[in-house]
């Protein structure tokens, strides 16, 4: 399949999504409500209708799972070390560093496995999505209360870890898995009003993550976001890709980990950053230029990969 002939429409989407919202046909209010159907309902349920299907003997792959988890834990020690290079302080640490490895799973990374692979890869995407979904937050969590000073009034780990295990991707995934290991049938009025959902799952959100996008903040602290999305597209990417070459891992497996990888910075960076004292707008700004940058690069790794 062309690379370009998938990335290039599902960024036309994207860039729809902002002008929808720089002419008010998104608005604050509807981008809110929007954003909640579809990572409580239209996901989950896609995630779920393609995971009960499955055979997971072969889509499940757990070599490829771990070394996607050991590349996202390399790359959160690299930014690690990046922004003490940098001599960021304070709150503006815990989110570069989050910035650097938290990404948009759900909304992109899945899309272009979607749009990539076609359904069996997404498959295999979504049950790496869900295990580096666990990890991203917890490191997440722990960046950011580390450098957030005292923390006095905020969330404490073990609160916002409990959340994290109610993420509605993660536990779609979960029943997915638990429902095709159990050798159970779908119900045909169930599997059809499941297509139905999966059918808006992708297309809204992505119009979403456009009306999302906000470049206000960038300028200030653009050297800083630009080193967080080269460590978060081009450097977390490179560290997957090269252990799974040198693994040997086949690239029908390999490639659902990589496109998990490649993916931008979290729109749940954002809002991590205000929950537990980091700082909102440098994630604002990671977002905005970091989704952009990862339309080239997913090119570059698909093209590669």
């Amino acid at each position: 399949m062309n690379i370009f002939s998938t990335i290039i429409p599902i960024f036309i989407i994207i860039f729809l999504g902002l002008f929808a919202k720089q002419k008010k046909f998104i608005t604050p209010d509807f981008l809110n409500q929007a954003n909640r159907l579809v990572y409580y309902i239209a996901i989950p349920a896609m995630i779920f209708s393609s995971i009960s299907k499955a055979s997971l003997s072969t889509q499940m792959h757990f070599e490829v799972i771990i070394i996607t988890l050991f590349s996202v834990l390399t790359i959160s020690a690299l930014a690690f070390g990046a922004a003490w290079y940098l001599k960021m302080t304070g709150p503006s640490r815990g989110s570069f560093i989050q910035c650097s490895f938290h990404g948009n799973l759900g909304y992109i990374g899945l899309a272009v496995a979607f749009y990539y692979l076609g359904d069996s890869g997404f498959v295999k995407a979504a049950i790496i999505a869900g295990f580096v979904m666990i990890l991203q937050n917890i490191l997440a969590v722990i960046f950011l209360q580390y450098y957030s000073g005292e923390n006095t009034g905020r969330p404490k780990m073990f609160d916002t870890l409990k959340k994290t295990m109610a993420n509605p991707v993660i536990l779609s995934a979960m029943a997915g898995i638990l429902f095709s290991v159990s050798n159970l049938t779908m119900p045909l009025i169930l599997d059809r009003a499941l297509d139905i959902l999966r059918g808006m799952a992708l297309p809204l959100a992505l119009l979403i993550i456009g009306a999302s996008l906000s470049f206000e903040k960038l300028k200030p602290r653009f050297l800083n976001v630009m080193a967080a999305s080269f460590l978060k597209v081009m450097v977390a990417p490179a560290i997957g890709f090269l252990l799974f070459k040198l693994l040997s891992v086949h690239p029908d497996d390999y490639l659902p980990g990589l496109i998990i990888l490649s993916s931008p910075t979290a729109t749940l960076t954002y809002i991590m950053a205000k929950e537990i004292g980091g700082d909102p707008d440098f994630a604002v700004a990671a977002i905005s230029i970091c989704t952009i940058i990862s339309g080239l690069t997913y090119g570059l790794w698909l093209s590669i990969g």
